[in-house]
């Protein structure tokens, strides 16, 4: 049958969640709920310290809280429809919403990735060029880094969305997840989406590949040349270096999971979704945070000065 003679008449997507049964839905609420409470805290730590201290306005924090606001969004994407179903027991979500919830998910997904890249690249600068680093990362290069980021996080979910909207879907509209994603929506066409497939492993699963592996190249790079005549500067560049790349692992390793494959079930799909899109915006502020001296001791302080407000 061919495509263009096909139209959509689903209006809804049955979303099976994370399980079925009643009373585990009441304590899988109870850890989702933690764990969204917790992401939001230390993201919004994370960026109210970085505004807050005037000694933090470098461009490495400048990315971190811009990380942090893509974690936030992140989250919530995905977190609050889920806490939703499990509060009320509905499963169900409109199709508009459905490609709505895509749309954001890899835009707030895409924007973080490429904030790694940027950093990544800060750290080269910071070590490799320490004495021209501000003149080289000054605050117009920085803004047009993170404006970049996002730029490119919207394009890659333009293409995703545009993908999709495009496809016939006419039943069945059963969803094997807790949110509306690319793999499990795809499959849902009443077309042939062998060509749409491939271009959406080339756009996510691929993409997430080069570039994690780019990424491991150049951090490689780095450490092998400051192994040796390390300098206080440097060294605090590499305790960073090793943050991001445990940050960047978490991230990039459930991607290339779930999107660097043909889009067939498997048994580990749901949970590889609930780390890359619950677990891992929460970890990612608290690895920074206990790997980063300055971090911590901005939010001492500014627990300190809270404490003294409400004692006076």
């Amino acid at each position: 049958m061919e495509v263009e003679n096909l139209t959509t008449t689903v209006t809804e997507f049955v979303l099976l969640g994370l399980t079925q049964s009643p009373e585990l839905k009441y304590l899988l609420f109870l850890v989702f709920f933690l764990v969204y409470l917790m992401t939001w805290l230390s993201n919004l730590t994370t960026i109210i310290v970085v505004v807050t201290n005037s000694h933090l306005h470098i461009p490495l924090y400048f990315f971190l809280a811009n990380l942090a606001f893509a974690d936030i969004s992140d989250s919530s994407i995905t977190a609050v429809k889920l806490l939703w179903d499990l509060a009320s027991h509905t499963r169900t979500i409109s199709f508009n919403w459905c490609i709505i919830q895509i749309f954001f998910f890899h835009f707030s997904e895409g924007a973080g990735i490429l904030l790694l890249v940027v950093m990544a690249v800060d750290r080269y600068v910071a070590i490799h060029k320490p004495l021209h680093y501000l003149t080289v990362m000054n605050q117009e290069v920085c803004t047009g880094l993170v404006i970049g980021s996002w730029m490119g996080g919207f394009t890659h979910s333009i293409v995703q969305t545009a993908l999709i909207i495009q496809l016939p879907f006419c039943g069945p509209n059963i969803l094997d997840n807790f949110y509306c994603d690319v793999p499990q929506v795809i499959k849902l066409a009443c077309a042939n989406t062998d060509l749409v497939e491939l271009l959406m492993v080339s756009n996510s699963g691929l993409l997430l590949s080069c570039i994690y592996l780019i990424l491991l190249i150049s951090y490689s790079i780095i450490l092998v040349k400051i192994r040796k005549n390390i300098t206080d500067g440097q060294h605090k560049a590499l305790s960073t270096c090793a943050a991001q790349i445990t940050v960047m692992s978490l991230i990039f390793i459930p991607g290339i999971f779930i999107y660097d494959r043909p889009f067939k079930k498997l048994l580990g799909d749901k949970i590889v979704s609930v780390t890359y899109s619950l677990i891992t915006p929460m970890l990612n502020p608290i690895i920074y945070t206990l790997r980063n001296a300055e971090m911590k001791n901005a939010i001492w302080r500014l627990m300190s000065r809270i404490l003294l407000c409400r004692r006076k």
